[in-house]
């Protein structure tokens, strides 16, 4: 049986291609992987692009929020110090060179027991801290500059990213608290024993009253001697000189009711001159100028406790100038930046002055430097003005003089006289 060739080829299970197919297949084969590696690294290059531009945008916001915890770090008012396990510093905030007058450059590395100038005993308190409790320090610090101020320090642990351990202080500058403190306590004291004194002292004028009463009636009745009319006049002298001081201490610690109201400073200034032209404290070598604005000058105060302060500083005025000199009454109304209206008392004298080391003291009750003060002069005008809400601020140079400047607050409507205060009147 014979069979066909070219039907033995079609049924063969080898079949043999051209080469050139071949070929063809190759190359399509060949520009598909091609294309698939050239999508790929696309697709890759486009993922790559969006991770950094994702990357980018992360590494921007990290600076923004750290830039934005440094500004609040940098703007808090208490000093915040960051140190390692071991107390050396590694952050000083603003608000901290600030405070202590140290710049950062200057402290980092350094302890913080000896930058802050703690006590030795703090190093081992801090062992408290290991054990979640927090540290309180207070202590005093000397800038730079030499001045001494109150430093009030917290501690607390501090836990860093990496698992470390280290400490946060913060701080404040607690002079002016400790000093406010210290006045309100100084204050309590003084009101209790200033209540008691005041008692005391109203009991010792009625016995006083009597034995001036009977020490008069007996030398007008009894046949004396020249020697004894004399002693009798010094127990008259000096029970007088000791009711006044008792007067004036009473003034002070029970001020009197007042009664505000609508007042013109010009009068008051005038009156004051008037009398004391005429009194006792004025010397053939004194002389006493007024000088006041020609429009009213309006406050709202107590005639009598007004008068009182005038006369009080310008009879201090004339006790400082035993030399004889000029003493200047004025009275004139300016207007702060702010709107607020004052009226400016101003008693300038040509006296001995004042040392820089006693301006502190003498508002204080029972410091005079005159031999016939009772030391309550000033400070009796130091409450009436701090009643009204005023000040006072004194300016002296010792051998030159003193000027004592009352501020009270005005009335409205006084801008008149404030715009026309350079016009004065010489009384």
């Amino acid at each position: 049986m014979s069979i066909d060739l070219p039907m033995a080829r079609r049924f063969s299970p080898a079949v043999e291609l051209p080469s050139a197919r071949v070929a063809q297949y190759t190359v399509a084969i060949n520009l598909g992987g091609f294309m698939g590696v050239a999508l790929l690294a696309g697709s890759l290059a486009d993922s790559l692009r969006s991770a950094g531009a994702r990357l980018e945008d992360a590494s921007h916001h990290i600076r923004d929020l750290r830039a934005f915890n440094e500004y609040v770090i940098n703007s808090l008012l208490s000093g915040l110090i960051t140190t390692d396990h071991d107390g050396r510093i590694l952050t000083f905030n603003r608000a901290a060179s600030t405070i202590s007058g140290a710049s950062a450059s200057q402290v980092i590395g350094r302890h913080v027991i000896e930058v802050m100038q703690m006590p030795e005993s703090v190093r081992t308190r801090m062992a408290d801290l290991i054990a979640g409790r927090s540290l309180r320090v207070d202590s005093q610090y000397r800038t730079p500059g030499g001045r001494v101020i109150d430093v009030g320090l917290t501690a607390s642990t501090l836990t860093f990213p990496e698992g470390g351990v280290g400490y946060l202080w913060s701080f404040q500058d607690v002079t002016e608290i400790r000093r406010l403190e210290r006045d309100a306590r100084l204050r309590q004291r003084l009101a209790a024993v200033g209540e008691m004194a005041a008692g005391i002292a109203h009991e010792i004028r009625n016995p006083l009253a009597s034995m001036s009463g009977s020490i008069q009636v007996l030398r007008q009745e009894l046949p004396l001697s020249e020697d004894q009319a004399q002693l009798m006049d010094i127990v008259l002298r000096e029970s007088e000189r000791l009711n006044d001081t008792i007067r004036s201490f009473l003034a002070y610690a029970r001020p009197q009711r007042s009664a505000p109201a609508r007042l013109d400073v010009r009068k008051v200034l005038q009156d004051a001159a008037t009398l004391l032209r005429n009194s006792a404290e004025v010397r053939p070598d004194h002389v006493i100028d007024v000088e006041v604005p020609v429009d009213p000058v309006w406050c709202e105060a107590d005639e009598n406790q007004i008068r009182q302060v005038v006369w009080n500083l310008a009879t201090n005025g004339l006790r400082a100038m035993s030399s004889g000199g000029r003493l200047r009454l004025a009275v004139s109304s300016e207007r702060a930046p702010d709107g607020d209206e004052s009226v400016v008392l101003s008693i300038q004298d040509e006296g001995c002055g004042i040392a820089p080391e006693d301006l502190d003291g003498i508002f204080q009750p029972f410091r005079s430097s005159f031999e016939r003060g009772t030391g309550l002069g000033l400070a009796i005008v130091h409450r009436v003005v701090t009643d009204y809400n005023g000040t006072i601020q004194v300016s002296s140079q010792v051998g030159t003089g003193t000027t004592m400047s009352v501020r009270l607050p005005a009335l409205a409507g006084v801008t008149a006289a404030a715009e026309s205060g350079h016009r004065s009147v010489a009384v």
